[in-house]
């Protein structure tokens, strides 16, 4: 599943979800990184 997540204020990275942490982050893989970050809320159509 591709997750998007906010790893600062303005910067957003996308990639395959690996993990929800228990403090509610979210770890993606985009590429050979494992990045960190806020997940991005789904909207209503």
């Amino acid at each position: 599943m591709i997750c998007t997540i906010y790893i600062g204020k303005y910067i957003t990275a996308q990639g395959e979800f690996v993990s929800k942490l228990a403090n509610g982050l979210v770890v993606i893989r985009a590429g050979q990184n494992l990045l960190t970050g806020r997940p991005i809320s789904k909207r209503a159509a």
